[in-house]
């Protein structure tokens, strides 16, 4: 049974990422692997993509890692520790080595796009692992390029907001229901804005033997443009407008965990970030009615999913 807190007091105070990192002011990058490293009891490996979370924690000679830690290319991550829980399951059959937690970070990009195929492979094998994306909706690291987590309508160095597209015409992949599709047991997104549920469901999927996989929002104040000192805010509007439910899926249930009946308005979490300046402009109305489509849509399908609908 997993661990469940209520409140940030209870959460453990042991730090096993260092500071002194060089992630960007007012990413919440941090936030997610502080949390998800004391979630995650007993022995553990971690696995990350060349991503911002690599190359800002690992500046030869320091590393903020107080754990066994592993660094792959962009696109192997899920294959690199499908790997490595594979070796411990041996090893503990073998010998009697108590097998560890294999725990993956990847980056929307190195999720979502480049790491797709060896993602979808550990799943459909079943490796006991925890696969977690953050999620800052471009390839941030390497320019501010579009992925396929960016949203409709944002502004990206490959997906320019001007007079021939006003940001990036397709619409953000589903991550979990991709997942889903899998038969993983366990699936869920997290934000930053609610520290407690992040815990609850990193800890959780812990608790589950097989893969699981979980969707972290990370504001990128690089990228989007935004202020680092309005990250939270930002992270709990996107959850108050219903652009980010907070969700998750365990054996066949859905359930939503923050249940929004007043959605804010959507303008007022596009408003805080500049790469979605254009959209409030009246010549990329029709952008937005799209993206609003896109918010609805989606929500209304969760309500029927949970049987709120």
């Amino acid at each position: 049974m997993a661990v469940q807190i209520k409140t940030l007091r209870e959460m453990p105070r042991e730090e096993l990422f260092a500071p002194g990192h060089r992630l960007c002011a007012g990413c919440g990058i941090p936030q997610l692997v502080r949390t998800a490293l004391k979630a995650v009891p007993g022995p553990k490996v971690v696995v990350t993509a060349t991503g911002c979370l690599e190359v800002a924690t690992t500046i030869f000679p320091y590393t903020s890692w107080r754990v066994p830690w592993v660094h792959n290319a962009f696109e192997n991550a899920a294959a690199t520790a499908a790997g490595i829980e594979a070796a411990f399951k041996a090893l503990e059959k073998k010998r009697g080595v108590k097998r560890p937690k294999v725990i993956v970070f990847g980056g929307d990009g190195g999720t979502f796009d480049i790491g797709l195929q060896a993602l979808s492979g550990a799943l459909e094998r079943g490796h006991d692992l925890i696969y977690i994306c953050y999620d800052n909706e471009a390839y941030m690291n390497t320019g501010i390029q579009r992925s396929g987590a960016t949203p409709r309508g944002a502004a990206t160095t490959t997906s320019p907001a001007g007079k021939v597209i006003p940001g990036k015409p397709e619409r953000k992949k589903d991550l979990i229901a991709i997942a889903i599709a899998h038969g993983v047991r366990y699936a869920a997104t997290l934000n930053p804005a609610y520290p407690v549920d992040m815990f609850n469901k990193i800890a959780k999927a812990a608790s589950i033997e097989g893969p699981t996989v979980l969707h972290y929002f990370t504001p990128c104040p690089t990228g989007w443009r935004s202020d680092p000192a309005k990250s939270i805010e930002i992270a709990r509007l996107a959850v108050l407008t219903r652009v980010w439910p907070l969700y998750e899926y365990e054996d066949g249930v859905y359930r939503i965990n923050v249940l929004v009946k007043s959605p804010r308005p959507i303008e007022d979490y596009l408003k805080l970030q500049g790469r979605f300046a254009h959209l409030l402009q009246p010549e990329n109305r029709w952008m937005l009615e799209q993206l609003k489509r896109d918010v609805e849509e989606n929500w209304n399908r969760l309500l029927k999913l949970a049987g709120l609908a």
